[in-house]
């Protein structure tokens, strides 16, 4: 038999279940494997459980002596991982295992993505369900697919039977640091109907490049450009000069990324090159000095050839319009946390084909103001007489002013570790805004062990905090 690879860390039984779990593939959409996995867990230990069709699976586990009667605790996670390697990494994650390491500092997989983000959960999950000298209340342990691509599981998965309105999510990645709130969003499309023609002139490509980017929901707020929009205001410029008819345009590649680039193409009859240089001159200086974006080039190229199959002035005034008038950015922020983006869009990516469309990854903690913007963006597309598509739509985890759970989980961290916890918001998101609707007046914290650069191959999951988490962890069940 091949030794243990976590033989020897603390707690045994959580790193003893992380290894098993490990050794099973379950990137997102790949989670039969792991959620049969689960099942066996269940009946091997005598556990009620659920598993649906989505793969998802519920485990219910008894109060232990004395605590058989209190009310349920749910514990939650999700059993899928993010699946990246090294180019020179042999090993096909949707068939194998990850190479376990560690260096008595923190625990890593070779040449993979780890998967803390979320073994973990569930890891804590079985050691506690599988060990009756644990003192705890009814647990109803809730572990869900497809996390990772846009909290599929958490969508489909019927909470019916559960009795439980106290939920511990075990999704965060920071110690210490207890979640509260998160954004609920949604993906909004535009699309407008365009009218293509033959057109000849000279031809000029314009691009915006060297911006930083990140990500729409927790990097929103730092002063960061987008490319659309200022590609955007680039056409806008050289329209007020003349007429123009766009060729192409692109910019952008994921809806939860602020675009670092955009390239368009028009024929620009009648307009030298010099002054659409002079435009780009004054807007890259402009965007250097407004926004953090030391790096930031705007530009503009003569192309070899004497117009195409371009877009008539009339479409591309109003592919122009939209880029100008649609919102992005920072919309609103928190009244009852300070610092906290409460309602946000990025105008994430932009197309130009047979229509012209516009992506939109829309977020806000608050239902309502989320509802307002999306409403905001559908009158823009009637205003250009386009479509409007919602996709991906998934509700706030509004914070609770009033959370037992919350005040609890706070003193017994503080008297633990002599120390209070950050209570945050985050302006992402959770699976405890879904979970939250199925189950009403649910009380939610999300807490975790220390983990760095998930999602990558120097993905590292922290010993001493694993401990610590579960140490914490378990007095709070003991309490409740």
């Amino acid at each position: 038999m091949e030794a243990k690879k976590l033989a020897g860390l603390e707690p045994a039984s959580v790193f003893g279940y992380f290894e098993e779990i490990c050794a099973i593939p379950h990137g997102s959409r790949n989670t039969k494997r792991i959620s049969d996995y689960l099942v066996s867990f269940a009946r091997e230990h005598g556990l009620r459980y659920i598993q649906d069709e989505l793969n998802n699976v519920i485990l219910f586990g008894p109060g232990t002596c004395g605590m058989e009667d209190h009310d349920p605790v749910i514990l939650q996670g999700h059993m899928d991982m993010v699946c990246e390697k090294e180019p020179d990494c042999p090993i096909d994650m949707a068939a194998e295992g990850l190479d376990l390491s560690h260096d008595d500092t923190c625990v890593f997989a070779k040449g993979t993505t780890l998967g803390g983000d979320d073994g973990i959960a569930v890891a804590y999950a079985l050691a506690i369900l599988a060990d009756d000298t644990i003192p705890h209340p009814p647990l109803e342990v809730v572990i869900t697919v497809d996390e990772e691509i846009g909290m599929q599981g958490a969508m489909g998965i019927d909470l019916s039977e559960l009795k439980g309105r106290t939920l511990i999510n075990l999704d965060s990645e920071e110690e210490g640091v207890f979640t509260v709130s998160c954004a609920g969003g949604g993906t909004a499309v535009i699309s407008l109907p365009v009218d293509r023609r033959a057109v000849y002139g000279p031809c000029v490509r314009l691009s915006v490049d060297g911006l930083q980017g990140g990500h729409s929901g927790a990097e929103i707020h730092k002063n960061r450009a987008n490319a659309n929009k200022v590609m955007g205001e680039f056409l806008s410029r050289i329209q007020k000069l003349m007429p123009l008819c766009l060729t192409s345009l692109a910019g952008g590649t994921k809806h939860n990324a602020i675009p670092r680039s955009c390239q368009a193409t028009l024929v620009a009859m009648g307009i030298h090159l010099e002054r659409i240089n002079t435009i780009a001159e004054e807007l890259q200086a402009e965007i250097r000095e407004k926004y953090d974006e030391p790096e930031a080039t705007v530009q503009a190229f003569d192309v070899d050839a004497l117009g195409g199959n371009s877009l008539s002035t009339e479409s591309t005034a109003k592919v122009i319009g939209l880029l100008c008038a649609a919102p992005n950015g920072v919309q609103a922020w928190s009244k009852d946390i300070e610092g906290l983006v409460q309602t946000s869009v990025n105008m994430a990516v932009t197309k130009l084909g047979d229509r012209f469309s516009v992506t939109f990854s829309t977020r806000s903690s608050l239902n309502t103001e989320k509802q307002e913007l999306l409403e905001q963006l559908k009158t823009l597309a009637n205003f250009y007489e386009g479509a409007y598509t919602l996709n991906g739509e998934y509700p706030a985890w509004e914070y609770k002013k009033d959370s037992r759970l919350r005040d609890t989980m706070v003193g017994i961290y503080t008297q633990m570790f002599d120390k209070a916890p950050q209570v945050l918001a985050i302006h992402a998101g959770l699976e405890c805004g879904l979970l939250g609707e199925k189950l009403p007046g649910l009380d939610c914290v999300s807490i975790g062990p220390e983990m760095h650069n998930i999602h990558t191959t120097r993905e590292r999951l922290e010993i001493a905090s694993t401990e610590r988490t579960w140490k914490f962890l378990l007095e709070v069940l003991k309490s409740l």
